[in-house]
C-alpha cells in the first residue's frame, strides 16, 4: 500500500525542476516616473499593446515568449523608449540539485520560469548634462 503512496509522489518530483519549484513564470512590474505619464508596454513578438496606463502603474507580465525564449517588451512613453528582457533566473542553475536534465531542457523551458523580470523599471528621462568652461 506503502509503494502505490510513495510512487507518484516520486514521479511527480521528477518532472519537476528547481525554477519551477521556487520560481514563476508572471511577474508583477511597477512602472514610476517622476512625474505622471502615459506609458505602453508592447509584447516585441506580437506587436500588440499589452499594457497601457498612467505611471504608476503596475502589471503582470510574462517572462517567456515560448519554449527557450525569454520575453521582450518595448516601453514607450511621450519622452523615454526602453527595452524590457527577461533575464535568466538564478534558480534555473539549481536543476543541477533538484531538476537534473529534465529540469534543464524540458519542465522549466515549457513552463517559462526559467526567465525573470525585474520587479520595478523607472522611466523618468535622464537629464542630459552639459559641459561649461569655468571662467578664469
Amino acid at each position: 500500500m506503502m509503494k502505490k503512496q510513495i510512487l507518484p509522489l516520486i514521479i511527480a518530483l521528477g518532472f519537476t525542476s528547481c525554477s519551477s519549484i521556487v520560481s514563476k513564470s508572471d511577474y508583477p512590474v511597477t512602472f514610476t516616473s517622476s512625474k505622471p505619464t502615459s506609458v505602453k508596454v508592447i509584447d516585441q513578438k506580437s506587436g500588440k499593446v499589452v499594457h497601457q496606463a498612467t505611471t504608476p502603474t503596475t502589471t503582470t507580465l510574462s517572462a517567456s515568449s515560448g519554449f527557450f525564449r525569454p520575453a521582450k517588451y518595448s516601453l514607450m512613453t511621450k519622452s523615454v523608449k526602453k527595452n524590457l528582457n527577461a533575464k535568466l533566473d538564478s534558480w534555473y542553475v539549481g536543476n543541477v540539485l533538484f531538476g537534473g536534465l529534465i529540469g534543464f531542457l524540458i519542465v522549466d523551458p515549457a513552463t517559462g520560469n526559467m526567465w525573470k523580470l525585474p520587479n520595478d523599471i523607472d522611466l523618468t528621462p535622464q537629464q542630459a548634462y552639459s559641459v561649461t568652461n569655468p571662467s578664469p
